[in-house]
């Protein structure tokens, strides 16, 4: 295993403020994105940030990554080699290169080199962007810092109980853990985005348990919010825009959407309580596959992706957000603006639903009814929605989750006491 571009370590001088390099795999601006956000808030707090990334779109191993996303990450595409000032840091873009089925970064080394930084985070805990940070650590002596976004949902291995013997789990050992279990020899810290991303990372990515911290993803809160008195307005005149009466309850999921996400058990539940005369209505932002059947659904409105610090508004307009399978950072978002969110039953990561939503069984359309009708009580939807926004203002916004990272970038950059000899 080679040192990407050589050298010896050389440890970068003490300077104020921190200056951070985060590695990404890839941007989009005008999106909420942690690798968007966290750089956003931390140059706030006072942090020298750089962000690194390379020249390719979100998402773009999905195989149906051009009808989802080709009509809205092609206008923000970023090319190889620029370096500009975005929302307060500094976005350097890198070329790329495949290495057994992932990206690395081309020329990181030299990056690193020309900013010398005295913090790495990276998003992945395994791969060659992790692998890079933790070689080039050995030569310029910064804190390496990784995370897992990798839930137990879209891992199969975490959901199947398969002996240690078995095939898949060899070729997970050397292919994941192995290598894993090398980059964390030079990584303080390792955070989970839950609670079951942190289980993937110590079961099958190599992550020692004493390194790993859950520290879950965050929302905008200029963007998230509950509604003021003074966009009520507003929101009655989007509401219109949309078609939708006051005193409709509009149920809301922003995403892909695909079979894995299935948006479209959404649309039959709405369908199926519109039917009964109640006064429900579908609002879907986003795009995939099942994009006809939502279409199709005469209570339902469908709508494109839309940036980020447009989202907000079509929240507050909403009255309840659903997500009927895999779990979307959006539930956070959605619940920052005091929307009471419902999620099915197998979701692991329940601190994001507990107190301030419902769960219903998974892909059961009859308990998904069930539970929008107990959420036709407009007490229940306000107590759950009040709930959810003060816990996302206090402990998922992207400030407060800045101000711990750079508080555990702070602790490990302090010179460590000299160890002393014992006595026998």
């Amino acid at each position: 295993m080679s040192l990407p571009d050589g050298g010896r370590l050389v440890a970068a001088p003490r300077r104020s403020p921190i200056r951070v390099a985060v590695l990404t795999e890839t941007f989009a601006k005008g999106m909420g994105y942690a690798g968007s956000m966290l750089p956003k808030y931390l140059a706030r707090l006072g942090a020298d940030v750089h962000v690194i990334t390379m020249d390719l779109s979100p998402y773009h191993s999905l195989a149906e990554f051009q009808q989802i996303y080709g009509g809205i990450t092609g206008a923000d595409a970023i090319k190889p080699g620029t370096v500009e000032r975005y929302d307060g840091y500094h976005l350097h873009v890198l070329g790329h290169a495949r290495v057994m089925g992932y990206m690395r970064m081309v020329g990181l080394g030299p990056v690193i080199a020309e900013l010398r930084p005295d913090v790495v985070q990276t998003f992945a805990a395994i791969g060659p962007i992790p692998m890079d940070a933790a070689l080039l650590r050995l030569r310029f002596g910064y804190k390496l810092f990784t995370g897992n976004h990798t839930t137990a949902s879209v891992f199969p291995l975490a959901q199947a109980a398969l002996p240690c013997w078995h095939r898949r789990r060899l070729q997970c050992l050397a292919l994941r853990s192995a290598p894993g279990r090398v980059i964390s020899w030079f990584t303080e810290r390792c955070y989970g985005a839950t609670v079951d991303c942190g289980e993937v990372a110590v079961k099958f990515f190599g992550v020692p348990r004493r390194k790993l911290t859950v520290c879950p993803l965050g929302v905008d809160s200029e963007v998230f919010h509950p509604a003021p008195v003074a966009e009520g307005a507003e929101r009655a005149a989007l509401r219109r825009e949309l078609g939708f009466a006051d005193h409709e309850i509009v149920c809301i999921y922003t995403g892909r959407f695909t079979e894995a996400k299935n948006p479209a058990l959404l649309a039959e539940a709405v369908a199926r309580l519109a039917r009964q005369g109640r006064p429900f209505r579908g609002l879907f932002l986003g795009s995939g596959p099942q994009q006809e059947r939502l279409q199709g659904s005469p209570a339902c409105s469908v709508l494109p992706f839309r940036p980020v610090n447009e989202l907000g508004r079509y929240f507050r307009a909403s009255e309840i957000g659903v997500w009927p399978t895999q779990e979307s950072t959006s539930m956070l978002d959605a619940a920052a603006c005091g929307l009471p969110i419902v999620v099915n039953d197998t979701l692991q990561a329940g601190e994001r639903v507990e107190g301030n939503g419902l769960r219903y069984r998974l892909n059961d359309l009859d308990d998904l009814v069930a539970a929008l009708r107990r959420l036709e009580d407009p007490a229940l939807r306000s107590r759950l929605g009040s709930a959810g926004a003060e816990k996302m203002r206090r402990e998922y916004s992207w400030e407060s989750i800045a101000r711990r990272r750079l508080a555990d970038y702070q602790r490990a950059l302090e010179p460590q006491p000299a160890a002393c000899a014992g006595t026998e």
